[in-house]
């Protein structure tokens, strides 16, 4: 099972009653929870690690988690609100207001840690979960705890809005990718985190991906790197493309049994292409259909 460690929440998106009225939708989201959703879609075993509320809002995540075939077992539950981030648009840009203090997310310790068994094959962690105390050093201690047990995909997935304390963001963030196996990235995350491709292979990373939208990726590995095309797609938001290229990789390195830490780092880089394309060939089904709704196993 491919355990996805981090946020999920409800997008409280704007829209307008039957009587013009304005008002706000419940949807389920955030990136690690995305990416979940995508992988259980895909049909690898999947499960999500998160503080998840009894609240309705908590009811919904996990009801909409478990309709994609995704595990929810290990996440902790508490009476703590959900977290809610309410979008508005102004000249069609979107900004965001978030009410995050005490969540259930939020608020999830070490003590909440669970203890894996040998099912659990991979770990991913990433987005805005990584920024904000308590649960953030919950993270990033579930992460070196596990480091040289089972692979570890980070997708950092910067947001600076969001960093109220950057010092101890950058140090948080930069001892999680001491221990990462797969490493996807962004040149404004590389930007911000004054790091190379280079410098996390000298690391001790198997596995880097710069993922540039239209341009494709462009992988990189200890000794080479090699480039793979985007898909083609008419692009209606790029909501969620990043998650499902995240989810498309994990379940295409599943599928090819090289999704163990001795495997990633003795693949050919012909072996490992196919998993990067599936990645790319998600993706781009995202892109073509509003929202973060990744595609069935079938729609491939």
């Amino acid at each position: 099972m491919i355990l996805c460690c981090g946020e999920s929440l409800i997008d409280m998106l704007p829209r307008k009653t039957a009587a013009n009225e304005a008002a706000f939708a419940p949807y389920a989201g955030g990136a690690v929870f995305n990416t979940a959703i995508a992988l259980g879609r895909l049909g690898a075993p999947t499960g999500y690690f998160g503080g998840l509320s009894t609240d309705l809002f908590g009811h919904q995540l996990t009801e909409t988690l478990s309709a994609s075939h995704v595990d929810s077992a290990l996440s902790p539950r508490s009476d703590r609100p959900t977290t809610l981030a309410f979008v508005t648009l102004t000249n069609g840009q979107a900004q965001y207001a978030f009410y995050d203090e005490n969540t259930a997310g939020r608020m999830l310790t070490e003590d909440d840690l669970p203890d894996l068994s040998a099912d659990v094959s991979a770990l991913f962690f990433g987005g805005i979960s990584l920024v904000s105390e308590p649960a953030a050093d919950t993270y990033a201690a579930f992460c070196l705890r596990e480091a040289g047990t089972r692979p570890i995909m980070i997708d950092p997935n910067i947001r600076p809005g969001f960093i109220t304390d950057p010092a101890h963001y950058r140090d948080r963030l930069n001892r999680m990718l001491a221990h990462a196996d797969i490493v996807k990235i962004s040149d404004e995350d590389m930007d911000w985190l004054d790091i190379t491709p280079q410098d996390l292979i000298d690391g001790g990373t198997a596995l880097v991906l710069i993922t540039r939208g239209a341009q494709g990726v462009e992988v990189h590995r200890p000794g080479s790197r090699f480039d793979i095309p985007a898909q083609k797609a008419e692009v209606v938001d790029t909501v969620g493309a990043g998650d499902t290229f995240n989810a498309g990789l994990l379940a295409g390195l599943h599928r090819a049994g090289l999704l163990t830490t001795h495997a990633l780092a003795a693949a050919s880089d012909d072996a490992l292409a196919p998993a990067v394309t599936l990645g790319t060939r998600a993706a781009a089904i995202t892109v073509s259909r509003a929202g973060a709704n990744p595609p069935w196993e079938h729609e491939l």
